[in-house]
């Protein structure tokens, strides 16, 4: 596995416009303020409205120009006309987008699988707002970002779309049954389109994905107190929005997920293709290296 380090550079995020969700709290909040910081222009959006619009404010304090520097618009990423609208703002407001960081998301709600479940309330209908918020909220967000993206854009520069999956999207997470599901089908989308997107002959767009492990933020507050007793290696949010931020800067990461533990970052996607000979055999690898050759990027799907 591979240590990455990133790189967070004036001259990759001045003046480019940046779409972020769930962006008015933890890992979406300080990627903002860092990309603001180093000249990026911003449009986040989050249905945190209060805290948005304060921070939009923050980010704005200094500005001299007639174009703010942040702007947020509340947003529900599982709804597709809000989305659509959160990229039509920045789309009109700075001219062009160069880079989408879908940051929201929410953790487990209800209890699909509670001991206490029996015949009567199993006819009950479960809530799927984790699942509505962090996967569909990412089908959509890409589609609509695969097409924004490609707007107003100058020959051959650069575009990215980071997806937020997690270490759940890779490893067993009891307890956490639809968040984990939802953060594998991310993994799966981020794959499923690293080689489409990517291709000089379709949209030309990068698309990478962030795996924090354990991340201060409210989501975890239930775990908190016994992981750090535990002496185990915690994130901050501003951990993980200066990995992310040196992700879309770096113009040579396409389809890669990064792990993420105590602030540090390991690429875990060229390790699983050089050792699916071990693991999954010599014989079936080889034979799957050649049905993949066959489905190149994906576009005989459609034929």
């Amino acid at each position: 596995m591979s240590q990455y380090h990133a790189n967070i550079t004036a001259e990759s995020l001045n003046g480019k416009g940046i779409l972020i969700t769930g962006g008015a709290n933890g890992i979406g909040a300080s990627l903002v303020e860092i990309c603001c910081e180093m000249g990026a222009y911003v449009c986040f959006g989050d249905i945190s409205t209060e805290a948005g619009e304060q921070l939009a404010q923050k980010c704005c304090s200094s500005d001299k120009g007639e174009t703010p520097r942040a702007v947020f618009r509340q947003t529900n990423v599982a709804d597709y006309a809000s989305v659509l609208a959160l990229f039509d703002t920045a789309l009109n407001t700075y001219g062009r987008i160069d880079h989408a960081v879908a940051a929201a998301g929410v953790g487990e709600t209800g209890s699909w699988f509670d001991p206490s479940l029996n015949m009567e309330n199993i006819r009950e209908v479960p809530s799927t707002r984790t699942l509505d918020v962090n996967l569909l909220g990412c089908l959509y967000f890409s589609r609509i970002a695969s097409v924004y993206l490609r707007q107003n854009r100058p020959s051959n520069a650069d575009r990215s779309i980071i997806l937020f999956s997690s270490v759940a999207g890779f490893k067993e997470s009891p307890g956490i049954f639809v968040y984990q599901a939802s953060k594998h089908g991310i993994l799966g989308l981020m794959r499923s389109l690293r080689l489409y997107i990517s291709s000089p002959n379709n949209q030309n767009i990068r698309i990478n994905a962030v795996c924090p492990w354990m991340t201060v933020t409210y989501l975890t507050r239930g775990i908190k107190d016994a992981w750090f007793k535990a002496g185990l290696p915690a994130n901050t949010p501003l951990d993980v929005a200066k990995v992310t931020a040196g992700m879309i800067c770096d113009t040579t990461l396409n389809g890669k997920s990064m792990y993420m533990e105590g602030g540090r970052a390991w690429e875990i996607e060229d390790n699983l293709d050089r050792l699916e000979p071990q693991w999954l055999g010599e014989e079936p690898s080889k034979s799957l290296a050649e049905g993949q050759v066959v489905l190149g990027d994906g576009s005989g799907w459609s034929r």
